[in-house]
């Protein structure tokens, strides 16, 4: 009411909303964490009681339900996955290929949680401010998975989802307000804010999926990758003893990329590296794979196709499409044209989103 009549209806009224509201939010919260800090001074001064301030969660509702549901009771797979669905909002589905699960699988997975909440009597209560910590590692697997989910469906007409990325960003940057001590608040943050820079240029004026070697980087978000490196630069001010977690060793690797001016100026060695490294911390096949992919352009397509087929052999990435993809990529660099259409249908007969299909089929036709 004051901004828009002398500056104008802004392009994207709801974005400018949003910004401003979260603004609002995180100067309410170091306010009251001044205060919060200072309140015992004025008690001694004046002998008068005071009463403690409310809690961090009261700040939003949607991180007091994902906290909540988050609960230690449960085992992590299960509490994470509780809360994707109950909180989330995303499907059985979606949850078992985030977890490379059949849906099954993951409906047992669910059901089981549920049985045990009601069979122990696990009351579900907003936690204090001391009992954060233990449920912080749920709550920021959820975060990432939720944007994962928005950042790369699993299925469906949609190349990315808004819906689901733009929530888990702002939840992220409350989880940074509020926690500023977390590595790892801060590092899921920068993660997340330094691949969606890439949101606009993944797909062409004709609605195509580009990979990222193509991509226009004038497209790319610059507010975003300069948010999301300085959060990097913050970090690496750190102690050193503190040995950097999952989410800022995969914000490292993505800080890599955003810097390169040009694709071919990306400094592969130094993401071969951050795989290195993430992959002591997390041994995922997942990360596996990637490091695979990145050490392509050191090493070239031969070698990591033998580590690639190595990795065909775990049971996790046999619903994965993107093994497949890589593969048959890899094959068509090496002009294996057979094997490569082979790879290409394999990925396809993994059911990937529509834009992906899209691409995969382009490819398979263009050998």
């Amino acid at each position: 009411m004051e901004t828009w009549p002398a500056d104008g209806v802004p392009e994207q009224p709801v974005r400018w909303l949003v910004a401003t509201a979260r603004r609002k939010l995180i100067d309410t919260i170091r306010r009251d964490q001044n205060l919060r800090r200072k309140l015992p001074l004025l008690a001694t001064v004046h002998d008068q009681p005071v009463r403690e301030p409310a809690g961090l969660l009261d700040y939003d509702d949607r991180l007091r339900l994902i906290f909540t549901c988050c609960h230690p009771a449960l085992a992590m797979p299960a509490r994470v996955a509780l809360t994707l669905r109950m909180v989330g909002g995303l499907t059985t589905t979606e949850i078992a290929n985030a977890f490379l699960v059949p849906e099954a699988t993951m409906a047992a997975r669910l059901t089981r949680a549920k049985k045990k909440i009601t069979a122990a009597s696990i009351a579900y209560r907003v936690p204090a401010d001391d009992e954060l910590p233990e449920r912080l590692t749920g709550v920021l697997t959820v975060l990432y998975l939720i944007f994962n989910e928005g950042y790369a469906p699993t299925a469906g007409p949609a190349a990315v989802r808004p819906e689901l990325i733009d929530p888990a960003i702002d939840l992220g940057r409350v989880l940074v307000a509020l926690l500023p001590d977390e590595a790892e608040v801060a590092g899921l943050l920068a993660l997340m804010l330094l691949t969606d820079a890439r949101r606009d240029a993944r797909l062409d004026p004709a609605g195509r999926l580009v990979l990222l070697p193509d991509q226009d980087r004038t497209r790319w978000d610059r507010t975003k990758i300069t948010e999301g490196l300085a959060l990097l630069d913050r970090l690496a001010a750190w102690p050193a003893a503190q040995a950097p977690g999952r989410y800022v060793l995969q914000a490292a690797i993505a800080g890599v990329h955003a810097s390169a001016p040009t694709a071919e100026q990306t400094d592969w060695p130094a993401v071969v590296a951050g795989y290195d490294r993430l992959y002591r911390r997390w041994p995922s096949p997942i990360v596996a794979l990637n490091r695979a992919v990145a050490l392509s352009h050191t090493a070239g397509p031969g070698v990591a196709l033998e580590l690639i087929e190595e990795l065909a052999a775990e049971p996790e990435l046999s619903r994965y499409h993107y093994l497949p993809a890589a593969r048959a990529d890899l094959l068509r660099q090496l002009g294996r044209v057979d094997e490569a259409r082979a790879a290409y249908a394999d990925a396809l007969r993994l059911g990937p989103s529509d834009p992906e299909r899209a691409f995969l089929e382009s490819r398979l036709s263009s050998l």
